[in-house]
Protein backbone atom coordinates (compact mmCIF):
# COMPACT_ATOMS: atom_id res chain seq x y z
CA UNK A 1 0.00 0.00 0.00
CA UNK A 2 2.91 2.59 1.09
CA UNK A 3 4.12 2.35 -2.77
CA UNK A 4 0.69 2.56 -4.54
CA UNK A 5 0.36 5.84 -2.58
CA UNK A 6 3.16 7.49 -3.65
CA UNK A 7 3.16 5.98 -7.12
CA UNK A 8 -0.62 7.60 -7.33
CA UNK A 9 0.23 10.86 -6.12
CA UNK A 10 3.30 11.59 -8.63
CA UNK A 11 0.10 10.05 -11.46
CA UNK A 12 -1.97 12.89 -10.02
CA UNK A 13 0.87 15.41 -9.83
CA UNK A 14 2.17 14.34 -13.35
CA UNK A 15 -1.38 15.35 -14.68
CA UNK A 16 -1.88 18.19 -13.18
CA UNK A 17 0.99 20.00 -14.51
CA UNK A 18 0.17 18.58 -17.94
CA UNK A 19 -3.13 20.60 -17.51
CA UNK A 20 -1.47 23.79 -16.41
CA UNK A 21 1.07 23.67 -18.73
CA UNK A 22 0.24 25.95 -22.15
CA UNK A 23 1.31 24.65 -25.52
CA UNK A 24 3.49 27.07 -27.74
CA UNK A 25 1.09 27.87 -29.93
CA UNK A 26 -1.71 28.89 -26.90
CA UNK A 27 1.40 30.98 -25.43
CA UNK A 28 1.38 32.81 -28.83
CA UNK A 29 -1.96 33.55 -29.23
CA UNK A 30 -1.91 34.94 -25.55
CA UNK A 31 1.69 36.53 -25.70
CA UNK A 32 -0.23 37.97 -29.37
CA UNK A 33 -3.15 39.30 -27.35
CA UNK A 34 -1.44 40.84 -24.86
CA UNK A 35 0.29 42.95 -27.42
CA UNK A 36 -2.57 43.81 -29.80
CA UNK A 37 -3.93 45.33 -26.32
CA UNK A 38 -0.81 47.50 -26.42
CA UNK A 39 -1.13 48.27 -29.80
CA UNK A 40 -4.45 49.37 -29.48
CA UNK A 41 -3.55 51.69 -26.19
CA UNK A 42 -0.57 53.11 -28.89
CA UNK A 43 -3.50 53.84 -31.73
CA UNK A 44 -0.43 52.25 -33.59
CA UNK A 45 -2.63 51.39 -36.57
CA UNK A 46 -0.33 50.49 -38.85
CA UNK A 47 0.86 46.88 -36.62
CA UNK A 48 -3.02 46.29 -36.10
CA UNK A 49 -3.24 46.66 -40.05
CA UNK A 50 -1.07 43.18 -40.23
CA UNK A 51 -2.73 41.41 -37.10
CA UNK A 52 -6.58 42.40 -38.37
CA UNK A 53 -7.61 40.19 -41.26
CA UNK A 54 -8.96 41.99 -44.08
CA UNK A 55 -12.68 40.49 -43.52
CA UNK A 56 -12.01 40.68 -39.30
CA UNK A 57 -15.20 41.88 -37.42
CA UNK A 58 -15.68 43.62 -34.57
CA UNK A 59 -18.65 43.33 -32.26
CA UNK A 60 -18.89 46.54 -29.47
CA UNK A 61 -21.57 47.96 -27.20
CA UNK A 62 -22.62 50.48 -29.78
CA UNK A 63 -22.38 47.93 -33.26
CA UNK A 64 -20.45 46.01 -34.82
CA UNK A 65 -18.51 46.83 -38.28
CA UNK A 66 -14.79 45.33 -40.25
CA UNK A 67 -11.39 45.85 -40.03
CA UNK A 68 -11.55 49.66 -42.21
CA UNK A 69 -13.71 51.10 -40.15
CA UNK A 70 -12.00 49.38 -37.02
CA UNK A 71 -8.58 50.81 -37.71
CA UNK A 72 -9.96 54.02 -38.38
CA UNK A 73 -11.80 54.39 -35.18
CA UNK A 74 -8.32 53.30 -33.71
CA UNK A 75 -6.76 56.43 -35.52
CA UNK A 76 -9.11 58.77 -34.96
CA UNK A 77 -9.53 58.41 -31.14
CA UNK A 78 -13.03 57.51 -31.63
CA UNK A 79 -12.05 54.42 -29.20
CA UNK A 80 -9.36 54.88 -27.41
CA UNK A 81 -8.47 51.63 -25.74
CA UNK A 82 -6.00 53.24 -22.97
CA UNK A 83 -5.47 49.97 -20.62
CA UNK A 84 -6.62 46.44 -20.74
CA UNK A 85 -6.51 45.03 -17.44
CA UNK A 86 -6.62 41.02 -18.27
CA UNK A 87 -7.76 39.19 -15.12
CA UNK A 88 -8.16 35.88 -17.21
CA UNK A 89 -7.37 34.26 -20.31
CA UNK A 90 -8.19 30.98 -21.86
CA UNK A 91 -7.06 29.63 -25.39
CA UNK A 92 -8.80 26.74 -27.84
CA UNK A 93 -7.15 25.77 -30.62
CA UNK A 94 -9.06 24.04 -33.13
CA UNK A 95 -7.10 23.18 -36.57
CA UNK A 96 -6.11 26.63 -37.95
CA UNK A 97 -8.23 28.27 -35.05
CA UNK A 98 -7.64 29.84 -31.74
CA UNK A 99 -10.06 30.96 -29.83
CA UNK A 100 -9.07 33.57 -26.78
CA UNK A 101 -11.39 34.39 -23.83
CA UNK A 102 -10.23 37.57 -21.91
CA UNK A 103 -11.61 38.45 -18.69
CA UNK A 104 -10.57 42.34 -18.51
CA UNK A 105 -11.66 45.46 -16.81
CA UNK A 106 -11.09 48.10 -20.33
CA UNK A 107 -10.39 51.70 -19.49
CA UNK A 108 -11.25 53.29 -22.58
CA UNK A 109 -11.96 57.19 -24.22
CA UNK A 110 -15.13 56.88 -25.90
CA UNK A 111 -16.17 60.16 -27.40
CA UNK A 112 -14.16 62.18 -25.49
CA UNK A 113 -15.66 60.87 -22.35
CA UNK A 114 -13.44 58.11 -20.24
CA UNK A 115 -15.04 55.16 -19.23
CA UNK A 116 -14.32 51.78 -17.38
CA UNK A 117 -16.09 48.92 -18.44
CA UNK A 118 -15.84 44.53 -17.39
CA UNK A 119 -15.76 42.87 -20.31
CA UNK A 120 -15.43 39.44 -21.65
CA UNK A 121 -13.85 39.58 -24.55
CA UNK A 122 -13.78 37.03 -27.24
CA UNK A 123 -11.01 36.62 -29.54
CA UNK A 124 -10.81 34.74 -32.50
CA UNK A 125 -6.90 34.00 -34.52
CA UNK A 126 -6.73 32.27 -37.71
CA UNK A 127 -3.75 30.73 -38.62
CA UNK A 128 -2.45 31.66 -42.33
CA UNK A 129 0.66 30.59 -43.50
CA UNK A 130 3.17 31.07 -40.49
CA UNK A 131 1.44 34.17 -38.64
CA UNK A 132 -1.90 34.32 -36.97
CA UNK A 133 -4.41 36.74 -38.24
CA UNK A 134 -7.32 38.54 -36.01
CA UNK A 135 -10.62 37.11 -37.84
CA UNK A 136 -13.02 38.55 -34.76
CA UNK A 137 -12.99 40.67 -31.43
CA UNK A 138 -16.20 40.86 -29.67
CA UNK A 139 -16.77 42.99 -26.47
CA UNK A 140 -19.58 41.32 -23.33
CA UNK A 141 -20.24 43.53 -21.09
CA UNK A 142 -20.24 42.12 -17.71
CA UNK A 143 -22.85 42.79 -15.26
CA UNK A 144 -20.10 42.87 -12.26
CA UNK A 145 -16.22 43.54 -12.50
CA UNK A 146 -16.10 40.36 -11.11
CA UNK A 147 -18.05 38.70 -13.95
CA UNK A 148 -20.24 37.05 -11.75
Amino acid sequence: MKTTIPGLLLIIFCAQLSFAQNTDAENEIINLSKEKWQWMADKNADTLNYLFHEKAMFVHMGGSWGTEQELGIIKSGGIWYKKADIHEVSVNIIDNTAILLNRITLLAEVGGNEVTNPFEVTEVYIKQGESWKLGSLSFTRLMTPGGH
